[in-house]
């Protein structure tokens, strides 16, 4: 890759994007024919290959809703204070006893530090019938029923002791929980409409298949961010001990969710995909680190019963 390629994919990258992702993260490229992948060449560089067809650097980056907050820095920037909930960020500085100076500042760190881990378990429901009309027609299909009970026995054999079991308000989510709710007997369900299915942000590179209305991404995306805000933090400074939580939602709610945790570039979000019934496992750290354990796993199910619908 050219220095003045990589400077300018290197500027369009988002909190914690490396080169890598900003790459895949900027808009589209001006047409110039065939071999549109070509990077341009900088001065003493070997000439390319015959028949390379070599493009100019982007000129900008894509903009961005008003809700996806974005670093003043370049790719490899970590925001430590990500979910609002860094020690530092919850306190008054200025506001210092003055016989006691630093160490009353030290204590107040202390007292607003997160001591717990977050395990989030983000569940993708089961195939569900794709002809109804309306959201309470799109209930479980048979074999949707089935990869439900699957998951459901896999979140029970961990032996992990699950704190709730928080889902989104749509029929095929509610009965996905449901089933599920059966392996894992006295973990309390809240339903919730953040996490309805919804368009969270226009997707980079775009797609031919899938083209929502403008107004879609604006009411969609604000709520699902809304959902990441709500649900996606370290642990309260209150919390002693660590919490397994499960979420039972949509593909693009989790897919969107991940990238937001892990900083990389939001419109990345539909360059993943995700099986029905599958878990995906996120891990926040109590110094606001986030780790991704898995990614829709469904290696838990035969593969008959494996589906992407």
């Amino acid at each position: 890759m050219s220095f003045r390629r990589a400077l300018a994919l290197a500027a369009c990258g988002l909190a914690g994007g490396s080169v890598l992702f900003s790459a895949v993260g900027v808009g589209k490229q001006p047409a110039h024919g065939a071999g549109g992948d070509a990077e341009t060449r900088s001065a003493g560089a070997a000439p390319a290959a015959p028949g390379l067809l070599l493009l100019p650097p982007p000129a900008s980056c894509p903009a961005a809703p008003g809700w996806v907050e974005r670093p003043a820095g370049g790719g490899g920037y970590w925001d430590s204070n990500w979910d609002r909930r860094e020690p530092l960020a919850l306190i008054n500085r200025k506001k210092k006893n003055e016989e006691t100076g630093e160490e009353e500042l030290a204590s107040r760190l202390d007292h607003c530090k997160a001591k717990a881990t977050r395990h989030i378990f983000l569940i993708r429901h089961s195939q569900y019938n794709l002809d109804g009309r309306i959201d309470k027609d799109r209930i479980l299909t048979q074999l949707g029923r089935e990869q439900a009970e699957l998951t459901g026995r896999r979140l029970a054999s961990l032996g992990l002791k699950f704190d709730t079991i928080i889902h989104s308000s749509m029929t095929r989510a509610t009965e996905t929980t449901d089933i599920i709710s059966k392996h894992l007997p006295g973990v309390k369900k809240v339903s919730t409409d953040l996490l309805r299915e919804g368009a969270p942000i226009e997707p980079v590179p775009p797609v031919s298949h899938w083209k929502p209305e403008a107004v879609q991404y604006y009411e969609d995306g604000a709520r699902i961010e809304a959902a990441f805000r709500n649900y996606i933090h370290r642990a309260d400074a209150k919390q002693e001990e660590d919490s397994y939580e499960i979420f039972v939602c949509h593909a693009n709610v989790i897919r969107y969710i991940v990238c937001r945790a892990l900083q990389f570039p939001p419109e990345g979000w539909l360059r993943m995909s995700l099986n029905n019934g599958s878990i995906t496992h996120l891990v926040i750290r109590p110094s606001g680190r986030v780790a991704l354990r898995t990614l829709g796993d469904t290696g838990f199910m035969p593969p008959d019963k494996i589906t992407r619908t």
